[in-house]
């Protein structure tokens, strides 16, 4: 029976639940698009390529481990072992001696090993005419890994030779005989195309390669003893799998790992780890972050759709339905809606999920190697959710209305309320409270991962405080906003009456818009709050005047020769970016070259001196000699970029950590232990002309001189494109809440066709309700803007304070513009639109209607 007056009502009141079921589809196709993502960082597949002609493949390992034992003290002490693992940001090596013991392991038919290093070939199309594709050397011997066969000429003799595969050939319009310039870990050198080689499978679709002879591959790859992978065919009748246990006990105590089948694919594709911690991180973020401000809304959806109904609850009331009968009643039409939405939202989740996952691919956040998972858990999970939420907001809605007695029942619907319940105002300040101390933490944070979940989680928060206290904040902004809106005329005269009287109704509508524009500023300025902040301290640390940089594989070491030999250079130093792990804490890392350090670089030291800065040295931020209690003359241990480990000594502590990175190591040791060598950067100091530098390097493709003004440019662009992945990966939210918005300022104006009906029998003209709509709204819009605008003031203001040291938020006026007139759209739009068609009726025949 009751589910059967649940169904009846869902029929005939489908435009009181639309609003309900919108914001659900909404939540529900988030949460499946997230829940992918994270899906795919934690399942998603990588096919290999170059190593598909060998079914096991051997590698170094490419984590850094750590153990930690803890002792539970009590009469039966207990041990917990926890051992963790994180990724190196470079390639691992293996000792060359390790292909001898996988020879001599039975069953091994042939191990083959791999040399790959970075070699892009320089042609009039670019980067090998497709720059968006990575280029990678190998030995020729190595070729039978894919397996390779040459389609046309000869394998590479000698070290001017070199053999490329199809696809690049075809790109870039190259035959045997042709010249190709490649830039690899030196200089550029021009070689002679002696052959274009065929993969068994076809054209590499992730990848080019380029083959040299072993002699020249060695030079280049600079790895001297040293191997990066090893491929191995199992004999006749030999199980692949088999094999590979045999080969792990045969390595057994050294790092070398052993893959087979699908596992292969994350040794040959080595930005896979990185990727899916960074697919499970933003799938998580955007997640969480969905979910809790799907579950704001549609609380608010939910609570104007029951205060709709007062009249008809307060009815069944009247005539003996129990409290009991009539939450579980709402309970019920609640389900059916959520059932419906979380179905549809489920299903529409997965093309959302499919382009966030090409956009992020295009952008370069994760490999295009790394195949999206499209599994039933985020569709379940999302049906789970929106079932739960609509459960959830129709219990909380539904309480004060089931709790009135039946003879106050429909004296209690015909007015508001006076007064929010006690219950609803201590939940609001619970929530207050709860965002300011977040804001408090967020202060203290000063790690970027570790400030950008609360930073979001505080916004969301303290919007829920505003839901909670709305109508106490629309009744005292009514009071502010009285004589302002008195001179809009009746309209104005109008509006202000119903800010005090339906102080609720008109909540509703403040809390998604102070949500929106709250959320939008957070969104668009916390990536410009830190990067200004970051480029105003390298802005003040480079003393040089002039900045070489590389326009595609970096600036070869060749080329900062060439410099410091050119009369007037008085310091050239040459930067290389990496990261490296202190245990398995991650810091961003350079290396630099000590000599004339001091005429180009001043990271602000505070303790200790780069004066003999140099082998064997570290100069480390306050962050990081904070975190690991560090000064100078402290020792160092970290492990670097290729898993190498070293101890070092502390020669200084520095101020200038966001614009320099946490840890700064000698240029030598940071490039022999990095895949790309060639400096990102070379700082140049010296009174010379742009044409003497120009004319230095003019042997070397691809490396601009410029000024220092000019190089600050370019990073803020570099720094904008970053944020764009940050824009896109909240922009859903947004999109999320701006229809929210829409979608309660509608639901909220449509509920008024007896009020509209009764102003116009009274004497009121159609535009001067319309007047009144827009007077609500803009008022509204207002509550909305300078709630929103408060709290992510509050928010950015406790990030930058934490992040850099000082209470520098910025925000762009130009874009602060744009999410206020958007806002101020939205509502303006969906307000004008709801009021034109509750108007459209005649006045005489609403006001004849039943309740």
């Amino acid at each position: 029976m009751k589910l059967r007056y649940a169904l009846q009502t869902v029929r005939d009141r489908k435009a009181g639940f639309l609003g309900g079921f919108l914001a659900l589809w909404c939540a529900a196709a988030l949460v499946t698009a997230c829940g992918t993502l994270l899906e795919t960082g934690l399942r998603g597949t990588i096919a290999t390529e170059r190593y598909a002609g060998a079914p096991v493949v051997v590698s170094a390992d490419q984590n850094v481990h750590a153990t930690t034992v803890k002792v539970k003290k009590g009469d039966k002490p207990k041990v917990k072992t926890k051992h963790k693992a994180k990724p190196v940001a470079e390639r691992a090596w293996l000792p060359v001696a390790t292909v001898d013991t996988v020879r001599a392991v039975p069953g091994v038919e042939r191990a083959v090993p791999e040399l790959t290093f970075r070699a892009v070939p320089l042609t009039r199309g670019g980067q090998g005419g497709d720059g968006a594709k990575p280029s990678y050397g190998h030995a020729w011997s190595s070729a039978a890994l894919t397996p390779f066969t040459l389609a046309e000429g000869r394998a590479p003799q000698g070290g001017a030779e070199v053999v490329v595969d199809r696809g690049l050939a075809a790109r870039a319009a190259l035959k045997p005989g042709s010249e190709l310039t490649v830039q690899s870990t030196g200089a550029p050198k021009t070689y002679a195309v002696s052959g274009i080689a065929a993969a068994a499978g076809g054209s590499l679709a992730h990848q080019s390669a380029l083959f040299f002879g072993d002699a020249e591959a060695q030079r280049l790859a600079a790895r001297d003893g040293r191997v990066s992978a090893i491929g191995v065919r199992p004999g006749a009748g030999v199980d692949a799998s088999e094999l590979a246990g045999r080969i792990r006990q045969a390595l057994q105590g050294t790092t070398a790992q052993v893959a087979t089948g699908d596992e292969r694919g994350p040794v040959e594709f080595l930005d896979a780890a990185d990727a899916r911690i960074k697919l499970v991180s933003m799938g998580g973020a955007m997640g969480g972050t969905s979910l809790l401000v799907g579950v704001l809304v549609v609380v608010g959806t939910f609570s104007l759709s029951v205060q709709q109904r007062h009249r008809e609850l307060a009815l069944l009331r009247a005539i003996a339905a129990t409290p009991a009968q009539l939450r579980s009643m709402i309970g019920r039409e609640a389900l059916l809606v959520g059932l419906a939405a979380g179905v549809a939202g489920a299903l529409a989740g997965l093309p959302l999920a499919a382009w966030l996952h090409g956009r992020f691919a295009d952008a370069g956040v994760v490999p295009v190697t790394l195949e999206r998972t499209a599994g039933i858990f985020p569709m379940i999970a999302a049906v789970g959710a929106s079932l739960l939420g609509a459960w959830a907001a129709a219990r909380i809605t539904a309480r004060r209305v089931a709790r009135v007695r039946p003879a106050e029942a429909l004296a209690e619907a015909a007015v508001e309320r006076s007064r929010p319940t006690w219950e609803r105002l201590v939940a609001g300040a619970l929530l207050l409270a709860a965002g300011v101390v977040l804001v408090a933490v967020l202060s203290t944070l000063r790690t970027e991962p570790a400030s950008t979940p609360v930073t979001f989680l505080a916004v969301v928060v303290l919007a829920g405080a505003v839901s909670l206290l709305g109508p106490l904040i629309v009744k005292g902004a009514a009071a502010l906003l009285a004589g302002p809106l008195r001179l809009a005329g009746p309209g104005g005269r109008l509006a202000t009456a119903n800010l005090r009287g339906n102080a609720t109704r008109m909540a509703s509508a403040v809390t998604p818009l102070t949500l929106l524009i709250g959320m939008a500023c957070t969104v668009l300025f916390v990536t410009p709050t830190l990067g200004d902040a970051a480029r105003a301290q390298a802005r003040e640390g480079v003393r040089a005047e002039w900045v070489l940089q590389g326009r595609g594989p970096g600036v070869p070491g060749a080329a900062a020769e060439r410099i410091r030999r050119t009369p007037g250079v008085l310091a050239a130093t040459e930067i290389v970016h990496t990261s490296i792990r202190v245990g398995l804490t991650k810091y961003a890392a350079q290396g630099v070259t000590p000599a004339g350090l001091d005429r180009t670089w001043d990271p602000g030291v505070t303790a200790g001196s780069l004066a003999g800065f140099g082998e064997g040295s570290a100069a480390v931020s306050e962050l990081a000699a904070d975190q690991l209690n560090l000064k100078p003359g402290s020792p160092l241990s970290l492990t670097l970029g290729d898993g190498t480990p070293v101890t070092l000594t502390v020669s200084a502590v520095y101020a200038r950590g966001l614009g320099f990175g946490d840890v700064t190591l000698p240029h030598g040791l940071v490039a022999a232990h990095v895949d790309d060598p060639l400096a990102s950067s070379v700082l140049v100091a010296g009174p010379l002309m742009r044409e003497a530098l120009a004319s230095a390097v003019r042997d070397h493709p691809g490396v601009a001189v410029l000024s220092a003004a000019e190089a600050d440019g370019a990073r803020a662009e570099r720094q904008a494109a970053g944020s764009e992945i940050n824009l896109l990966a909240m922009g859903l939210v947004l999109a999320f809440t701006a229809i929210a918005v829409a979608n309660t300022l509608a639901m909220s104006t449509g509920e008024r066709l007896r009020e509209f009906a009764m102003l116009r029998l009274a004497g009121a003209t159609r535009r001067q309700v319309r007047g009144m709509l827009r007077v609500e709204a803009l008022a509204v819009l207002l509550m909305g803007v300078v709630l929103g605008s408060g709290i992510s003031l509050a928010v950015l203001t406790a990030f930058s304070v934490g992040m850099t040291g000082a209470a520098a938020a910025v925000v762009l006026p130009l874009v602060y513009g744009v999410v206020v007139g958007g806002a101020g759209l939205v509502a303006l739009c969906a307000t004008g639109f709801a009021g034109r068609v509750a108007m459209r009726p005649r006045p005489v025949d609403l006001a004849a209607a039943k309740s």
